[in-house]
């Protein structure tokens, strides 16, 4: 029987613990912008281009 009391101390503190964790994240304004990951997918083009003009100097020194 002790057991079970200290199995409900520990999974309520770490519940407490989770809690207090997403509240200062939620403050900080971690889950503010959901929009923007789902949209990013569709810009690759320049991510590309910019991959681009990065390898272009590097070939220009290696040469």
């Amino acid at each position: 029987m002790e057991i079970l009391y200290l199995m409900i101390i520990c999974s309520v503190s770490l519940a407490v613990i989770f809690l207090i964790i997403f509240i200062i994240g939620a403050k900080k304004g971690q889950f503010e912008d959901d929009e923007s990951p789902a949209v990013r997918i569709l810009f690759e083009d320049e991510v590309k281009t910019k991959e681009e003009k990065n390898d272009t100097p590097e070939k220009n020194e290696k040469e």
